[in-house]
C-alpha cells in the first residue's frame, strides 16, 4: 500500500487540482525515486552473481524489463492522475471526490483522522487514490496518496 505525502497543497477547485497534479508528477514521484524508496531487485533473473545497479533516472528505471513486468511497488508505478469523471485504470490515481469523502467519513473536509475511513476507496491492484487533508481550522494542509502497487 502506498502512503506517501508531498509538501503542502490546496483544495479541490480547478487551480488546486493542477497543484495536486504537479505535486504528484514533479515532486512526489521524483522524491521517491531520489530517496530510492521503491522496490528494486538487485539480482539478475539469469541467476548470475552480478548485482544490478539502480538506475540514475526515471527513464532508465522504466527501461528495465523487470521493472516493466513487476513494477516498483511505490507511487512510481502510478503514471497518470485522473480527472473527474474518468474511469480508473492501471497505473492511475483518482482524487477522492467530495461526495465520496462525505459518504465514507461524514465530511467533505477530510483530516488525518479521516484517513482510516477513506482507505477502502482504494481496493484494486495497480490503482491509487489521493485526498486533500485539512488542518484543524479547515485549511488544506497536505495531499494523502494511497493504494496498491504490485501483488
Amino acid at each position: 500500500m502506498i502512503k506517501q505525502r508531498p509538501p503542502s497543497c490546496q483544495a479541490n477547485d480547478k487551480p488546486h487540482q493542477e497543484m495536486i497534479l504537479v505535486g504528484f508528477k514533479a515532486k512526489l514521484r521524483q522524491s521517491v525515486f531520489d530517496a530510492q524508496d521503491y522496490y528494486w531487485d538487485p539480482w539478475n533473473e539469469d541467476d548470475t552473481d552480478e548485482a544490478r545497479v539502480r538506475p540514475s533516472t526515471l527513464d532508465q528505471l522504466w527501461e528495465d524489463e523487470q521493472v516493466q513486468e513487476e513494477g516498483t511497488h511505490s507511487i512510481l508505478d502510478m503514471h497518470r492522475m485522473l480527472r473527474p469523471g474518468e474511469d480508473p485504470d492501471y497505473g492511475t490515481v483518482q482524487p477522492v471526490q467530495p461526495a465520496e469523502a462525505y459518504r465514507m467519513a461524514g465530511t467533505d473536509r477530510l483530516t488525518r483522522t479521516d484517513v482510516q475511513a477513506i482507505e477502502p476507496l482504494a481496493s484494486r491492484r495497480w490503482f491509487g487514490r489521493c485526498a486533500v487533508l485539512h488542518d484543524a481550522h479547515g485549511s488544506p494542509e497536505e495531499i494523502y496518496f494511497w493504494g496498491f502497487s504490485g501483488d
